[in-house]
């Protein structure tokens, strides 16, 4: 094997990239090392562009093994790695989101970047991966804008600082309060994923600016590993539209964007200038390659125009002013009253349904991935039907769209959800993408926050969310006008949907993706400032609507009851074979769960999960000198009777203790079933032993026998 190797120290530890014939037959590949963490990254493009579907024909895996962590996972029936974890698609995107901008999207060959997790070690994989991608196709010989660099800036909940590129595997929900991952080249950001516990924006923006020096860093040493080994990049031109159509274009396209690309019906004009353009294809190109290589001019030209407007005539395509909201509408319940908890939530054209399922401790979500083992007690869903978009299409299964965005959301409100200590309820949330026209994702973090409040969960603040867009100048960078709220031709069309969430207080997540080679820090400062009060709008419409969370959850959400117990006696509870456990769940009619550190939960409904509390209690209750209980004699013997307590615990009666007269003869005072008061007169712990006294509980009850003439 032949090898060279290169390292780079950095704050979170050294970088180690191994190049070697390992994977020869890729494009490029590399094996990058951080801190026992090895991903393998290769990039490979097709030897033919026959077949262009008429887009970049990119596509990024990240591979997760579960030897990297030493685990043999899977079933009673299969061990090796099934689908893609949530984690792992996650991961995919953050790679890709990175990488996407940076090629040439005319190239009609099709292009795969595989990271594989080799070992996972102490750094985190994610952010390996991410460089490593770089570093594979930098090397390469496909045509790249990187290279590029990755850090994660996080702080532990209980920590003080925040770090660059601390690693803490998640076993538990919530490791982080301040999670913050940037990617970048050239002094410019190219993508972010936050989740942040109401951080203000200059927080933020001061993590962001310490992140981009550590990338710096990154970045140059790949350039100098490239420069000494990389492969000289393959060309691929581009078909330019000929003069005739461009006559065509001007004469029957350009009128129809002139009338209405700005206006309030300007996606139904884009749509008839690309049918229309389509349809001149279809007469004056024969060949299939050139007429999808072609078709793309339309959107070029909308590009350009979009951005002209903007920038040149400070117009937006539906006439709003730059930092104006669509018309916002918020409502709390009202669709069912079985349901548990629902927020509508309507910004614009785009409209959710954000429905709440609150459930027992029971119905977490166990994680079981290559890193990451917990359970998940707050979940939020996202489904985007076709219909949403006036379109048909297939439904089933989840593409990573929906993942994704499913999950920014949940990012968006896990600083706001109550402890379980709080609200021991498993809580899950799905929106309805039922409308859209832009930035659904947001609109579902507002709906989401409805529905909670709807439903009683007593969350710290609500949370809203924005997109944020810009247009900026090719020609001159510093030129360029930034837009709050963005509606679909403006995301399409535009250069940056910058998603940024939160409460008053501060943010709470954040998502960036671009279609340039960066945006300056600077823009995302602006961004950040005006998506505040874009997000203060918007939380004086929801506030208005329910000021906060509803005192009582709804009658047809199951009722939790909880207690806490001594570790060392969960076993009495459970008893032999969950004898116990299951004696108390089918009298009381209610689900128990009792976890590691004795907390011990209910759910049922008409009272059933406080009856489960009860019996619990009185099984691992600690019985004091003193105490008073009423018992039933369940045996007699020569020295005295056996009382029941309770239906977990006996305690025995002395013969001296019965009555404050002397006792001949127990059976002549006492009988089995017979209810007596007792005091508890000694507990012994080590032989698990209660003393009792009838007399000292009551003096008088036993009645002196008369004496036998």
């Amino acid at each position: 094997m032949n090898t060279k190797e290169y390292k780079l120290n950095l704050k979170g530890g050294e970088y180690k990239a191994t190049f070697s014939d390992l994977a020869e037959q890729a494009n490029g590949s590399v094996l990058l090392e951080r801190e026992g963490t090895v991903v393998l990254a290769t990039a490979v493009i097709g030897k033919s562009g026959r077949g262009n579907p008429g887009y970049f024909n990119l596509t990024v895996e990240y591979m997760e093994k579960y030897y990297a962590a030493g685990k043999i996972l899977g079933g009673q029936y299969t061990k090796r790695e099934g689908r893609p974890s949530d984690q792992a698609i996650l991961a995919g995107r953050v790679i890709d989101r990175t990488l996407r901008p940076l090629f040439p999207h005319h190239i009609k060959n099709p292009v795969q970047v595989i990271a594989t997790v080799i070992a996972l070690g102490k750094a985190d994989p994610k952010i390996v991966a991410v460089n490593a991608a770089s570093l594979a196709l930098c090397v390469s010989d496909i045509p790249f804008g990187g290279p590029v660099g990755a850090v994660a800036m996080t702080r532990v909940k209980g920590d003080q600082d925040i770090k660059v590129d601390h690693y803490a595997p998640q076993n538990e929900e919530g490791v982080y309060d301040f999670d913050l991952t940037v990617c970048g080249r050239a002094g410019e950001v190219t993508m972010i994923e936050a989740c942040v516990y109401e951080f203000s924006e200059d927080e933020v923006s001061g993590a962001l600016e310490e992140a981009m020096q550590e990338i710096k860093n990154i970045e140059d040493w790949q350039k100098s590993i490239a420069k000494e080994i990389g492969k000289e990049k393959q060309v691929f031109e581009k078909r330019e539209v000929t003069s005739a159509l461009k006559e065509k274009f001007d004469k029957e396209i350009v009128p129809i964007l002139d009338k209405g690309l700005f206006g309030k019906d300007s996606k139904s004009y884009i749509h008839e200038a690309e049918d229309k353009w389509s349809e001149i294809l279809d007469a004056d190109v024969e060949d299939d390659e050139e007429r999808v290589e072609y078709k793309d001019y339309v959107n070029e030209i909308i590009d350009e125009l979009v951005h002209r407007g903007a920038i040149e005539k400070n117009s937006r395509v539906d006439g709003r002013g730059f930092d104006e909201v669509r018309n916002i509408f918020a409502k709390a319940g009202g669709v069912s009253e079985y349901l548990h908890g629902t927020g509508i939530f309507y910004r614009g054209e785009t409209h959710v349904l954000s429905v709440l399922t609150l459930d027992g401790p029971d119905e977490k979500h166990e994680v079981d991935g290559m890193e990451a083992q917990y359970k998940r007690r707050f979940m939020h869903h996202y489904n985007f039907p076709p219909y949403s978009v006036g379109e048909t299409g297939r439904l089933g299964g989840l593409n990573r769209r929906e993942m994704g965005h499913g999950f920014l959301a949940e990012k968006a409100l896990v600083p706001v959800i109550p402890s379980k200590e709080v609200f021991p309820y498993t809580i899950r949330l799905v929106s309805e993408a039922v409308a859209s026209n832009g930035s659904t994702s947001q609109a579902s973090i507002c709906g989401s926050s409805i529905a909670l409040m709807d439903g009683g969960v007593p969350i710290t603040a609500p949370v809203a969310g924005i997109a944020m867009g810009v247009m900026v100048d090719e020609r001159d960078k510093t030129n360029y006008r930034i837009l709050t709220d963005i509606q679909g031709p403006e995301d399409h069309h535009g250069d940056m949907d910058f998603k940024v969430a939160g409460t008053r207080r501060g943010v709470t997540a954040i998502q960036l993706d671009i279609k340039l080679t960066g945006v300056s820090v600077q823009i995302l400062k602006e961004a950040m400032q005006k998506a505040k009060d874009a997000r203060l709008h918007i939380l004086d419409v929801i506030e208005k609507e329910i000021p906060g969370p509803r005192a009582q959850i709804s009658a047809h959400a199951p009722e939790i009851k909880s207690t806490k117990i001594p570790e060392e006696k969960i076993g009495q509870v459970i008893g032999s074979g969950g004898k116990t456990i299951k004696e108390i769940m089918e009298v009381s009619g209610a689900d128990l769960t009792i976890e590691d550190d004795g907390s011990v939960f209910a759910t049922g409904k008409d009272g059933s999960a406080a009856k489960a509390i009860e019996m619990v209690q009185e099984i691992v209750k600690e019985w004091k000198k003193g105490d008073m209980a009423q018992g039933k004699v369940v045996k007699i013997i020569e020295a005295g009777a056996i009382v029941q307590i309770s239906k977990y615990k006996d305690g025995f009666v002395h013969i001296s203790e019965i009555a404050p007269f002397r006792v001949e003869k127990i059976s002549d005072v006492l009988k089995e079933g017979m209810e007596v008061p007792v005091q508890v007169l000694d507990v012994d712990k080590e032989r698990d032993r209660i003393s009792l006294s009838i007399k000292s509980a009551d003096p008088d009850f036993i009645k002196k026998p008369e004496a036998k003439a």
